[in-house]
C-alpha cells in the first residue's frame, strides 16, 4: 500500500494545526480551545513525522486519560496509514511497563490490581469503628484516589487536608488518614495493589532502576500527552521519567477545561511547560469547528473577565439559532420546559441521540427522568461508571457466554433477546426512574448493540465473541435517546442540542464552592457544558422552593443587557427571556408562566374572550392532528398573551414569550388568521 505524500497530510489543516503538525522533534505545547481540532492536529503531527522520517511510529507513546480517547487516537492514526503507535491511557501504559519489568527488578510478578476498592474501603472503615454507609465509603474511595494522585503520604494527610480545606464525609482529617493506612494494609496483606497504585509502582520502578528507565526511553523516543491540563503530580512525575533528558514531547490541553482539580489535576503543568522546556514552541488553536457563532459567543462570555488563562474561540460554522435563556418557578417546571424544547427540536429533525441534559450533580437526574418519561421521550442516564463494568452488563455477558457454549450455532440476535428477556429485559422501558430505569437502559443498550452487530455476526458464538472483544477495550454502545449526565461526565462529548439546567447560584457555582480557586473551577465547568453544544443551546435556572435563587453570576456577560450580548440572527436572545418585568405594574417576574404571560397573573389586564376561546378550540384540533399534548402546541399562558396583544404580523407574534421561529413556521398563519377574524368581528360590532 502506497503511503501518501507528506504534503497530503497537511492539506485541510488550518494555519495553527499545520504549525503543530510540522513541529516534530522539538518541545511543543498546544493550548487548544474547545472544538478546535486538537486530536486532528496531534494525529497529523505523528503522521507527518512518520512520513518525513522525523518520527518512528513504533517508538512513539501517546497517552491520554480515557480508553475511548486512546481508541480514537488509534483509529485516526490508522486512517492516516500510521500503525505501531502506542496510544494508551496513563494507567494502561504504566501497567504494561510495570508488569514487564517488575519480575526482573524485584524478583516477582507485579501484584494483581484489586477490583474491590469499595468493599475494601468499607472493611477498613468497619475495623476503625467508622460508619460504612454508601455515601461515606464512596467519598473515602474518591479521597484515596486524590491522595495517591497527589502523592500524599498518610502521615502528611491531616495537615495537607486542613491546609487545602478538604472535607470528606464529615470525618476529621486524622480519621481519614487512619482509613488510608488501614486500606493500604488490607490490600498489602492480600497481595493486591490499588488501581491508582499502578502509577506509583511505575514511578518507583523507573526511579529506582535507571537501567529500566533507560530501556523505556530507548523504546519510546517520542512522547505525546493529550488533555495535559488534567495531569496530576504523580502523572507529571511519570512523564518526566519517560522523557529523561529528552525534549521530544508534545503536550496538548486547555486550561479553561481544568475541571478535575478535586481529583489531583493541575493546569500549572500545562501553563508552566515553557519554563521547564526552554525554547519550546507554543501554538494556540482558536478556530472552533464544533459550535455555531451563537454558542461560541456564550462560551467566550462565560470566561469574560474571569482572569483565567484561556483562548478566545473564533467560530467557523455558519450562524445558528439563538441560545435560549429561561427561568422557571421550580425544578419541575424547569424540567417540563426542557422536555417541551426537546419535542420541538425533534419536530425539526434533531435526533434524540443528539440531545443532552447536563446538570451539576446526579441528584438532579430524577426530575428530568420523570419529565422526559411523561413526555414520551427516550433517554439514557450516563454516569462515571464504565458501561461494561455495570453489574447488569457483566451479568448479561456472563449469561450470553454460558448460553453460547451449548447453543453457539443458533441465530445470534434471537438468542440474545431470549437470554436478555430471562434476565428481566423488556421491549418497552419501565415508567419508573432510578435504579430500575438505569438497569433497563444498560440492558437495552446491549440489545441495541446486538441488533447493530447481527448482520456481520449471525451466530450467537460470533456475536458473543464480538461483544467480549468490545468489552475488553471498553467500546461502549451509543444510547438510543436523550443523554442525561453531569457536567463533569460530559467532558469530551458533544451533541447537536444541549440543555444546561440548574444554572443558578448554589447550582453553578455549586453551594460548597467558597474559595476563589473553587469558584474559578465552577466557571470552567460551565464553559465545558456550553461548549458541548454544536447548534442548539438552552440555559435555565429555577427559583427554588422559596423563590430566592438568582441566576448564576457566570452568566452576567451573556444575558440581555450585558455589555457583550449574545449574537443571534435577528434578536439578542430567545424571546423566552424577554418578559422579565410585568408590563402592568413593572415588578419583577419570577414564575415561568408569568414571564410567558408578560405580567403577574393577578395584575389587571384585558383580553378578547372570544379570541381566547377560538385559540383554545384551534389548539385542541392542532394537538389531535399532531398527536401531542396541547401544551406542546401553545401553553395556556401563551394563548392568553396572544389574546391580550392581538398580534397582526409574525414579528409581533414573536414578541410573545415562548413563541419561537419553529412555532411561527408551523402555526403562525393559523394564529394570525384567528386574530384577524376576531379583530374584524370586533370592528363590525
Amino acid at each position: 500500500m502506497a503511503h501518501p505524500h507528506p504534503d497530503e497530510i497537511l492539506r485541510g489543516l488550518d494555519q495553527e494545526q499545520r504549525e503543530v503538525a510540522t513541529s516534530v522533534g522539538e518541545p511543543v505545547v498546544v493550548i487548544a480551545g474547545a472544538g478546535t481540532g486538537k486530536t486532528r492536529a496531534i494525529t497529523h503531527r505523528i503522521a507527518y513525522g512518520a512520513l518525513t522520517g522525523a518520527l518512528d511510529p513504533k517508538a512513539t507513546l501517546a497517552v491520554t486519560f480515557t480508553t475511548r480517547a486512546a481508541g480514537e487516537l488509534r483509529g485516526r492514526l490508522a486512517t492516516l496509514g500510521v500503525h505501531g503507535v502506542q496510544a494508551r491511557t496513563f494507567h494502561s501504559a504504566a501497567l504494561r511497563q510495570a508488569q514487564f519489568f517488575w519480575p526482573t527488578a524485584y524478583g516477582g510478578a507485579l501484584p494483581q490490581v484489586t477490583e474491590a476498592r469499595f468493599t475494601v474501603v468499607a472493611e477498613a472503615a468497619r475495623r476503625l469503628g467508622l460508619p460504612t454507609d454508601t455515601s461515606l465509603v464512596r467519598d473515602v474511595s474518591a479521597e484515596v484516589s486524590w491522595a495517591k494522585a497527589t502523592n500524599v503520604e498518610p502521615e502528611s494527610y491531616a495537615a495537607l487536608s486542613r491546609a487545602s480545606g478538604r472535607s470528606v464525609a464529615g470525618l476529621e482529617p486524622e480519621a481519614v488518614a487512619r482509613l488510608l493506612v488501614t486500606y493500604d494494609n488490607l490490600n498489602r496483606d492480600r497481595g493486591r495493589i490499588d488501581f491508582d497504585d499502578i502509577l506509583l509502582c511505575a514511578v518507583a520502578l523507573l526511579t529506582d532502576h535507571e537501567d529500566v528507565a533507560a530501556q523505556v526511553r530507548r523504546t519510546y523516543r517520542h512522547l505525546v500527552v493529550d488533555e495535559y491540563q488534567d495531569v496530576s503530580p504523580v502523572q507529571q512525575r511519570l512523564v518526566d521519567l519517560w522523557l529523561g533528558p529528552s525534549h521530544d514531547v508534545c503536550v496538548v490541553g486547555d486550561p479553561a477545561q481544568t475541571i478535575h482539580t478535586f481529583a489531583g489535576a493541575r493546569s500549572e503543568y500545562l501553563l508552566g511547560f515553557s519554563r521547564r522546556h526552554p525554547g519550546a514552541r507554543t501554538v494556540e488553536l482558536v478556530r472552533d469547528y464544533r459550535s455555531t457563532p451563537q454558542v461560541v459567543d456564550v462560551a467566550n462570555g462565560v470566561l469574560k473577565g474571569s482572569g483565567q488563562r484561556h483562548v478566545t474561540l473564533r467560530a467557523q460554522r455558519p450562524a445558528g439559532p439563538p441560545p435560549v435563556f429561561a427561568a422557571a418557578s421550580d425544578e419541575s417546571d424547569e424540567a417540563a420546559a426542557v422536555a417541551r424544547w426537546f419535542k420541538d427540536l425533534r419536530g425539526q429533525g434533531v435526533d434524540w441521540r443528539e440531545m443532552a441534559v447536563l446538570y451539576r450533580i446526579n441528584a438532579h437526574s430524577p426530575a428530568y427522568e420523570a419529565a422526559l418519561s411523561d413526555a414520551g421521550i427516550p433517554y439514557q442516564v450516563r454516569n462515571a461508571e464504565r458501561f461494561y463494568d455495570r453489574p447488569e452488563v457483566r451479568q448479561a455477558l456472563g449469561a450470553l457466554a454460558a448460553t453460547a457454549r451449548t447453543r453457539g450455532a443458533e441465530p445470534g440476535l434471537a438468542s440474545t433477546t431470549e437470554v436478555m428477556g430471562a434476565l428481566g429485559w423488556t421491549e418497552t422501558a419501565p415508567r419508573t426512574g432510578g435504579q430500575a430505569r438505569e438497569r433497563w437502559e444498560s440492558q437495552n443498550a446491549l440489545v441495541d448493540l446486538a441488533r447493530d452487530l447481527a448482520a456481520a455476526h449471525s451466530t450467537l458464538a460470533d456475536l458473543v465473541a464480538e461483544l467480549q472483544r468490545r468489552a475488553s477495550v471498553q467500546h461502549a454502545p451509543a444510547g438510543a435517546g436523550v443523554t442525561l449526565t453531569t457536567l463533569h461526565g460530559a467532558k469530551g462529548l458533544e451533541w447537536d442540542a444541549v440543555a444546561l439546567v440548574g444554572i443558578h447560584d448554589g447550582g453553578v457555582p455549586f453551594v460548597l464552592a467558597e474559595t476563589d480557586e473553587q469558584l474559578a473551577e465552577e466557571r470552567r465547568l460551565l464553559y465545558v457544558g456550553v461548549t458541548r453544544a454544536r447548534e442548539h443551546l438552552r440555559v435555565s435556572w429555577s427559583g427554588g422552593r422559596r423563590g430566592d435563587r438568582r441566576v448564576s453570576r457566570f452568566l452576567t456577560a451573556v444575558l440581555p443587557g450585558s455589555p457583550t450580548p449574545v449574537r443571534t440572527r435577528r434578536r439578542q436572545v430567545s424571546r423566552e427571556t424577554v418578559a422579565m418585568t410585568c408590563r402592568v405594574c413593572g415588578g419583577g417576574l419570577s414564575a415561568a408562566s408569568d414571564r410567558v404571560l408578560g405580567r403577574h397573573a393577578d395584575c389587571p389586564s384585558r383580553y378578547d374572550e372570544d379570541l381566547l376561546a377560538a385559540l383554545r378550540t384551534w389548539r385542541t384540533r392542532a394537538a389531535e392532528t399532531a398527536k401531542l399534548p396541547e401544551f406542546c402546541i401553545f401553553t395556556e399562558s401563551a394563548l392568553v398573551a396572544i389574546a391580550e396583544l392581538c398580534p397582526r404580523t409574525t414579528d409581533q407574534l414573536a414578541e410573545v414569550s415562548g413563541v419561537g421561529a419553529s412555532k411561527i413556521r408551523r402555526y403562525g398563519s393559523d394564529v394570525l388568521a384567528l386574530v384577524e377574524a376576531a379583530t374584524e368581528t370586533h370592528d363590525r360590532s
